[in-house]
């Protein structure tokens, strides 16, 4: 039987030279300046950088479906030397992020493959895992929109069209809207709950399997079956479980659920909001469950949840996070990364608050189970923040393109580079890049 054709791999365009000058410069230089701690050799290149306290995550979001700008987003982030992508666990979704390593690697095939991590949850309160929800043919005709102007991810699209039969277009009545919320682009911040004039919007928490009512929202948990096989692919190589801090049964559970599959994976982590004085025995807890099965752990401290796009007051939540977790002599073995509110004052909070890159913290206490060459904070994660600062590029790609892999337009690509690295370097230490 014939096969149908397969499409030939574009050429590389002579107009990437720019990128790869960019990358070179950038992060070519970072790993030709060395520096690196004693026995790193024995670990694998993300560790490592957990170890010096340089890792970088790039959040895609745990909820966030739009393969094309995720396909984007991790070609982008790639080039600029994060060490993971974290999506969410769709089959499609992780393939598109490693779409975009493997155009990242084409591009400049010296570039380290970041690790792909999938982002489950144990409790289908968590605000991670949303959608907002309306019906755009209830909204009032002349309605202003604040929801459509307040979205961070243009995930609502609201068209005002005119009623058939009806040509008095000066009158709200003879009209009415189409649209509504693009589900494959909510993440769920949940900022036009608060914005819409008519009360019209709704947490819509549906996606596959294990449906609760919670009042009056349909809310999910990814299935622990499907996360399963995903974890069985070569292309994933770590997992991250969200859980409220609300308990640790549902955390139990679900981690029973995945079974022997977990054992598949590089890295597992968990990230959690501040329960106070909770948190750390909430933290240990779930230690005690999953230390049969851990390689590498990782901790997300959860700061601010999807709020890092607001402005230089989102990340103190994070950093206040870390800071009392230092003060604690008993939490949990395993690396430790800020998400929640990160963005550019990031780096400078935790220099204020003596924390970045550094193994001791003035006043704070010492672990049992430190290790005096490693970072007590192993590295930032951006999520909000890193998809808007690239997706102003993308977003000033042609219409007329449609879907557009940012590879085909040179400038646009090396000035998402430009962005990316601007938020990386600081972390990763890179040189000041020049004007290109």
């Amino acid at each position: 039987m014939a096969t149908a054709a397969q499409p030939m791999p574009r050429p590389l365009l002579a107009s990437h030279a720019a990128v790869r000058a960019a990358v070179s410069h950038s992060v070519g230089a970072s790993a030709r300046k060395g520096g690196r701690l004693a026995g790193d050799q024995h670990h694998p290149p993300p560790v490592a950088a957990l170890r010096r306290g340089d890792w970088v995550k790039l959040i895609c979001g745990a909820s966030f479906e739009d393969a094309a700008d995720v396909r984007n987003l991790s070609l982008v982030y790639t080039l600029a030397g994060v060490d993971c992508i974290d999506c969410a666990a769709d089959a499609s979704v992780v393939g598109a992020v490693n779409e975009g390593i493997d155009v990242a690697a084409s591009i400049v095939p010296a570039v380290q493959r970041p690790w792909v991590m999938v982002s489950v949850n144990d409790d289908c309160r968590d605000l991670h895992f949303r959608k907002a929800e309306f019906d755009p043919e209830g909204c009032p005709p002349d309605c202003s929109k604040p929801c459509e102007k307040v979205c961070p991810a243009d995930a609502i699209s609201l068209e005002s069209v005119m009623i058939e039969g009806k040509h008095n277009q000066s009158d709200p009545s003879c009209g009415r809207f189409e649209g509504g919320v693009i589900t494959e682009r909510c993440y769920g911040c949940g900022r036009c709950l608060s914005v819409c004039p008519y009360d019209r919007i709704s947490e819509h928490r549906k996606l596959q399997a294990l449906l609760e009512t919670i009042s009056g929202a349909m809310s999910y948990v990814r299935d622990p079956t499907m996360t399963a096989e995903l974890l069985k692919r070569n292309d994933v190589d770590a997992i991250e479980i969200h859980t409220t801090g609300k308990g640790t049964d549902m955390f139990s559970t679900l981690w029973s659920s995945l079974g022997e599959s977990i054992n598949n994976v590089n890295l597992i982590a968990v990230s959690m909001p501040d329960v106070g004085d909770l948190t750390v025995d909430f933290m240990n807890t779930i230690y005690a469950t999953m230390r049969s099965h851990l390689g590498y752990n990782l901790w997300q401290l959860d700061g601010r949840p999807m709020s890092g796009d607001i402005g230089r007051g989102a990340t103190r939540e994070t950093v206040s996070f870390a800071v009392h977790l230092s003060s604690i002599s008993n939490r949990p073995p395993g690396f430790y990364q800020l998400a929640g509110g990160t963005n550019a004052y990031t780096v400078d909070c935790l220099k204020k608050a003596g924390l970045f890159q550094s193994t001791t913290f003035p006043g704070a206490a010492t672990s049992g189970v430190a290790d005096r060459e490693q970072a007590f904070i192993g590295g930032i994660a951006y999520g909000g923040y890193a998809r808007k600062i690239v997706g102003r590029v993308l977003r000033k790609i042609p219409a007329q393109f449609g879907h557009a892999r940012i590879e085909d337009h040179p400038d646009y690509l090396l000035e998402a580079l430009q962005e990316a690295l601007s938020l990386v370097g600081p972390v990763k230490g890179y040189p000041t890049l020049p004007s290109l």
